[in-house]
């Protein structure tokens, strides 16, 4: 049986789950009754006539709402929801966190609508009590939800007919009360039993670790878990799945208080922290605290990786999820920009780590995945390129379909072409050939529906090869009469001219590709590197710097130019050299620290920005290594300056490790070794004045703080 409390008592809060019950009325104060469990000693108690009653029953009930029934008379009903939490303690340190709910009742309904009711029950017996006079009763139930425990009481309550008014509250109900968990979302909803009207619902988060604190510094992240000096708890890190079970990451048990550290690389929106004392049956407690950290989102996008699934399918590889969509794309051979293919093709909403399906008949290595958020595109990959080679010199035709009619049209930089065409564009002087291809059946069908399909036809067949062997002749016939002119002149440079041609002879035309990425500091510095690329193009190397192609870099943009060069140059086996200096340096740590994707305050520097977002994820991912070199000079930069993180791959001080770095760049195949000596002197002699221009003596120019702190490990 529960019991009442007589106004005026304010008995300690016990230890067990309680109900009190309040009323207000006008020109009254409020008064108060407690019912507590059934075991519980029952303190005094008032005249049931004289005050307010409730009941709680013994044991949970089922949370059977049921549907909304019309009312026969007055009925009292739930209005409104309020929580507090509270700390229920059996021991002055073992103590759970509750939550408390009031509800607040009114009476919904007339006694004039029992009125005929009641005259029949006077006349029937002088004995019976009128409804008018009869108190109010209701069973209450108050269900309480989170995961993962629901639970449903029922409390009986009966008001005295004297307060049984309509109105907008006759009083407030206590239940004391629901233990929970820090963190943890919990819903209550209540209602009647018979139901009158809709029930009441209240969702709340409670306060998530109010000893864990999190703080950045530097390039770390301190989780401090601050408990007691001889509190043992558990403490886990895992990354939290929308779909499946949460995957560990890190667990220990410890002795409270602990900081734990964590690299910002390590940060990932789903990156959760568990805390648990080391007790039987105790609660865990959980918070994910990077879910809105934008260096969290930024190494999820970094850490993403598309994977081809044979024969036709694909996958989104990233350890948390994400709101993606994913379309197919056409890379010209040239380098360009990847050609959008939608239309036809549409722009798919994705799930990470779940098998996707490619609308295609067939794979090309030219066909490659975009991966966008939003209006943003995070990843671009040529999923075909290491199954089915490299870039292929084919044009995309794209067939259109209507009841009436059927046309292609070649997909190129300038847009669709129309086939055939009067236009001055490469797929339009050959597209009667181009259409003759597809119905012969020499081109290949990579995607077809009700609307259209998409052709693969190669070009190389149309490519005037004799044409290419008369410029030959011309300019073999105009570097002889340079020659000759120089043989007249003067002896000691035709001679050197033939060095070069012999060396060219013996190490192939070209050499291996070198493409070199910097930060423009300033213009001695641009000075400095545009003097070593040109004394490593006689190695020979094929080297590709910014310097070089400004044209290029303006009309594609920086981010479009690098993407291009850095696949074409691994692609062709080549390597890719960072030159660090001091801005470099700078712009790595902000990159990495501040997560300015693409600063705008920087001007020049834009460039090697737009470079980082290129190869930032392959020395992520640990693919940079035999593909990537590091460099800095003498004088400006130390190597133990460079961050970490590129230090993975060989970083050679120049001039005094060039021969080292010269043999890096020719690669293991080169026969390098009998002209080494020679080598270093010439590359020394153009780079040094260039060098000694560049260095500033101590306390001239605005120079970039390489502090404590700089490196990042």
């Amino acid at each position: 049986m529960g019991e009442e409390k007589a106004e005026g008592e304010n008995p300690a809060l016990p230890a067990g789950r309680g109900v009190s019950w309040g009323t207000q009325q006008e020109g009254r104060g409020l008064g108060r009754a407690k019912c507590s469990d059934p075991n519980r000693k029952p303190d005094s108690v008032s005249p049931p006539s004289q005050g307010l009653s409730c009941h709680l029953w013994d044991g949970d009930v089922l949370c059977l709402p049921g549907s909304v029934q019309p009312s026969q008379g007055p009925v009292l009903v739930p209005t409104r929801l309020q929580t507090e939490l509270v700390l229920r303690c059996r021991q002055q340190t073992d103590c759970d966190l509750c939550v408390r709910v009031t509800i607040h009742l009114a009476v919904h309904g007339h006694w004039g609508e029992l009125a005929e009711e009641g005259q029949a029950g006077a006349a029937a017996g002088p004995g019976l009590e009128k409804p008018q006079n009869a108190p109010l009763q209701a069973h209450v139930v108050l269900s309480f939800h989170a995961y993962p425990t629901t639970r449903c009481v029922l409390l009986e309550v009966q008001v005295p007919a004297a307060l049984a008014q309509p109105g907008p509250s006759v009083g407030s109900l206590v239940f004391d009360c629901f233990k929970a968990a820090l963190g943890a979302e919990v819903r209550i909803w209540s209602y009647t039993q018979p139901r009158y009207q809709k029930e009441l619902n209240l969702t709340q988060v409670l306060p998530a670790l109010p000893w864990l604190n999190v703080s950045t510094e530097s390039d770390h992240v301190r989780l401090l878990v601050e408990v007691s000096e001889e509190q043992r708890f558990g403490l886990s890190l895992y990354w939290s799945q929308v779909h499946g079970s949460p995957r560990p990451w890190w667990h220990r048990n410890l002795t409270g208080p602990q900081t734990v550290i964590l690299n910002h690389t390590d940060l990932l929106p789903c990156l959760c922290v568990q805390v648990w004392p080391l007790e039987p049956d105790s609660v865990r407690t959980s918070t994910c605290p990077f879910r809105e950290d934008p260096r969290a989102l930024r190494n999820l996008w970094r850490a993403a990786q598309p994977r081809l699934l044979p024969p036709d399918g694909w996958r989104l590889d990233a350890p948390c999820s994400l709101a993606a969509q994913a379309t197919l794309c056409w890379q010209v051979p040239d380098g360009g920009l990847c050609l959008p293919l939608v239309p036809p093709l549409t722009w798919e909403n994705i799930t990470v780590n779940e098998a996707q399906k490619f609308p295609l008949l067939k794979g090309h290595p030219n066909l490659c995945v975009q991966v966008s958020s939003g209006e943003k595109l995070q990843l671009q990959e040529c999923l075909w390129a290491d199954s089915l080679g490299p870039l292929k010199d084919d044009v995309l035709l794209v067939e259109t379909r209507d009841p009436h009619n059927t046309s292609l049209c070649a997909l190129e930089p300038t847009g669709c072409t129309p086939l055939p065409s009067r236009a001055a564009t490469r797929a339009a002087r050959v597209g009667e050939h181009l259409l003759e291809d597809v119905e012969l059946g020499q081109c290949l069908q990579l995607w077809d529906d009700d609307l259209g399909a998409l052709w693969a036809c190669p070009m190389d067949k149309y490519i005037h090869r004799h044409w290419a062997l008369v410029w030959l002749g011309c300019l073999l016939l105009a570097a002889a009469l340079f020659l000759l002119l120089l043989l007249l002149l003067h002896k000691d440079p035709v001679k050197g001219w033939l060095r070069l041609l012999k060396l060219d002879f013996r190490f192939g035309a070209g050499g291996r590709r070198a493409l070199l990425l910097y930060s423009p500091d300033d213009a001695g510095f641009e000075h400095l590197v545009g003097a070593l690329a040109s004394a490593l193009c006689p190695l020979p190397l094929r080297v590709a710097v910014d310097l070089w192609s400004r044209r290029e870099l303006s009309a594609q943009g920086p981010l479009a130019w690098f993407h291009a060069q850095r696949r074409r140059t691994l692609q062709e086996g080549g390597v890719v050299v960072l030159l660090f200096s001091p801005g470099a340096v700078a712009l790595c740590h902000e990159w990495l620290q501040d997560g300015a994707a693409q600063p705008a305050t920087h001007g020049p520097q834009d460039a090697f920005a737009a470079s980082l977002s290129c190869v930032l994820p392959d020395f992520l991912q640990g693919r940079a290594p035999g593909r990537y070199l590091g460099a800095c000079f003498e004088g400006l930069l130390q190597p133990d300056a460079v961050p970490g993180l590129f230090r993975t791959v060989p970083v050679y001080s120049l001039p005094s490790q060039l021969p080292d770095f010269l043999g890096a760049l020719q690669g293991p195949r080169a026969p390098l070794s009998g002209r080494l000596a020679d080598r270093v002197r010439q590359v020394t002699r153009t780079l040094q004045p260039a060098l000694d221009n560049c260095i500033q003596p101590p306390g001239r120019g605005a120079g970039w703080d390489l502090g404590p702190g700089t490196g990042l490990e």
